[in-house]
């Protein structure tokens, strides 16, 4: 029996869902869990900085191998097969390791099959999307998709500390139910399309062209990296204010990061990727400097603010540029692009870790952020 049709609005709909999954909740809904599972024993705190390096590795490899993936088995099966192994992976590590295995070596490899399933959904869906909308939706297309983030990263601040109560194997299941739930409803809503071709770069016609694209995405990922990692901690600890305003600004980064894409996707649609880009590191520039020169309440929530909003933005707006600068070959150069952001922000997660565990300052964080921003824009004028 044939599948339906998916429409436009079924394709933008399935998007969100790889997204919500692949990135918000297997990424940001993970992030509360830790500290509860060191606290209750099932991790030492080295065991669990080595589950985020794990799982970073998986998103770097599903990155570089989900193009071949999607051409063995198909596209639709390769995206529906990454939303299966995403759930259960979560529920594998609702298992308490109480076995000979040690725990680091039961859950490193859950963890980076949820990273690779991440990585194979990002690449694969929004080229996917973006060849099934209308031209003049494509931009709106790249920022629903991309809405799934910041509804990853509501769903960690708000639900997963909701749910510890009942205990760290029922919150996991909890997100393997979510992630099964997710996947049945985009089921039938993939569009159809051909797998991408292996990696086959020509050079893209325009200005910046493909290669200043690549550069620039992967510098704003090191500028993304300050605030997505550390933001809530260097509000409750460093600043002093507590785990509640450093939940509560989370937030407020989660909204824009949910709310911002759309806008700045529809932005696009109407006066370019290009532009949108540029202001959309203008912002998140902004961001950057504001804690360096106010720590207020209206500064840190200006600054949460634009935070999310520029560094998901961002993701949804070099999505639909790639399709601008090359074409046919703009699931390739997405790819590349994928696997340099997934790449570049594993060494700034590790780097930057090293010099806040050195310094126990967080202005060389921001300042390495800023000044990676502006690189970013110099790299989109190549």
């Amino acid at each position: 029996m044939s599948r339906p049709r998916a429409g436009p609005i079924g394709a933008m709909l399935a998007a969100l869902a790889a997204t919500l999954l692949g990135v918000g909740l297997q990424r940001f809904a993970y992030a509360p869990l830790l500290p509860a599972m060191v606290q209750a024993g099932w991790l030492s705190v080295g065991a669990a900085g080595a589950l985020a390096a794990a799982n970073l590795a998986g998103y770097l490899a599903g990155a570089l191998s989900a193009g071949a993936i999607a051409r063995r088995v198909g596209l639709v099966p390769a995206l529906r097969g990454a939303m299966l192994v995403a759930a259960g992976a979560f529920a594998l590590c609702a298992l308490h390791p109480d076995m000979p295995v040690s725990p680091l070596l039961w859950f490193a490899p859950w963890r980076m099959a949820a990273g690779a399933a991440g990585a194979v959904l990002m690449v694969l869906a929004g080229p996917a999307v973006q060849a099934a909308v209308p031209l003049a939706w494509r931009g709106l297309a790249a920022g629903v998709m991309f809405a799934g983030v910041g509804l990853g990263i509501m769903a960690g601040a708000a639900l997963v500390p909701a749910l510890l109560p009942m205990g760290i194997a029922a919150t996991w299941l909890a997100l393997a139910a979510a992630a099964l739930a997710l996947a049945a409803l985009s089921w039938w809503l993939w569009p159809d399309a051909v797998a991408p071709p292996a990696m086959r770069l020509r050079a893209a016609p325009g200005r910046g062209g493909a290669g200043g694209l690549v550069l620039a995405y992967a510098l704003a990922a090191v500028a993304a990296t300050p605030q997505m990692v550390w933001w809530p901690d260097f509000i409750a600890r460093f600043l002093g204010l507590g785990t509640g305003a450093g939940a509560l600004y989370w937030l407020a980064f989660g909204i824009a990061a949910a709310s911002a894409p759309a806008l700045l996707g529809r932005l696009a649609d109407r006066i370019g990727a290009a532009r949108t880009l540029r202001a959309a590191l203008v912002v998140q520039i902004a961001a950057l400097a504001l804690p360096l020169l106010a720590t207020g309440g209206t500064a840190l929530l200006v600054a949460s603010l634009a935070a999310g909003g520029s560094a998901i933005g961002f993701s949804a707006l070099t999505l639909t540029r790639t399709r601008e600068l090359a074409g046919d070959a703009a699931p390739q150069v997405w790819r590349l692009a994928t696997a340099a952001y997934g790449g570049s922000q594993s060494v700034a997660s590790f780097a930057l870790a090293g010099v806040l565990a050195t310094s126990g300052a967080y202005w060389p964080l921001f300042g390495t952020g800023l000044l990676a921003a502006i690189a970013a824009l110099v790299a989109l004028r190549r």
